[in-house]
């Protein structure tokens, strides 16, 4: 199983009060699946999405990922986790304003010691997989919202990772272009395997996912056909 979560929690401090943003859950994921994650405004979808991601560490529980405990592992060794299972993809694009399409993706790439010739090929490859051989030198103002979240996926994908984790993907774009961007997660996990977890509000977008879960207070309930259960509310 690539991910294993047994009662994790998590709890934050705001001044005197104690928030319990995840109150024990457990989850398994598996290597390959495409699996959506939904809940209303505090439900704890962003605080789960953090630990899937190695971006915090939970309170108390247990988290494996490729069968490797990472729940009391320090930040710098989380980063290094992040950098070689992870990608992210957000529903703001976060690219630099002047800076074409083929050094975004190239940039996380720096920080891994790989040769600039090296960095540039893996860039081309991921860019030509989402559909943008032709707008590699492009900046962001000469990209279409799609576009530089097409961007945006490449350079997620840059690292090789086994797992995308996608926070509102479509938000910021209109329906067909939102569904468009679906079809290349569609095809990374039909094609190449990637585990891909996705952040949504949105049932129409959670039925593009094989399983979706629900999450409500701090704990999931799961309907695994990846259709929306209006009777969960």
């Amino acid at each position: 199983m690539m991910i294993e979560m047994k009662n994790i929690t998590k709890m934050y401090e705001m001044g005197t009060q104690v928030v319990h943003a995840l109150r024990g859950v457990d989850l398994q994921i598996a290597e390959g699946e495409f699996v959506a994650i939904m809940g209303p405004s505090g439900s704890g979808k962003s605080t789960l999405m953090n630990m899937l991601g190695c971006l915090d560490s939970p309170s108390g529980g247990v988290y494996r990922l490729d069968g490797i405990d990472v729940s009391d592992m320090s930040s710098d060794e989380r980063s290094r986790v992040r950098n070689k299972r992870i990608g992210f993809v957000f529903q703001q694009f976060n690219l630099l304003p002047r800076t074409p399409a083929i050094k975004q993706v190239a940039l996380p790439l720096m920080y891994s010691g790989m040769h600039r010739s090296d960095r540039l090929n893996r860039s081309r490859e991921a860019l030509e997989l989402v559909g943008l051989g032709d707008r590699m030198h492009h900046r962001p103002d000469e990209l279409s919202g799609g576009q530089q979240q097409r961007v945006a996926i490449a350079r997620a994908l840059s690292n090789d990772p086994a797992i995308i984790l996608a926070d509102e993907p479509t938000g910021a774009l209109d329906t067909q272009t939102g569904e468009e961007i679906l079809g290349i997660f569609e095809k990374l996990n039909r094609e190449k395997g990637i585990t891909i977890i996705m952040i949504t509000h949105d049932p129409e977008i959670a039925q593009h996912a094989a399983r979706t879960i629900w999450i409500r207070d701090g704990l999931i309930q799961e309907n695994g056909d990846g259709r929306y259960d209006h009777e969960s509310e």
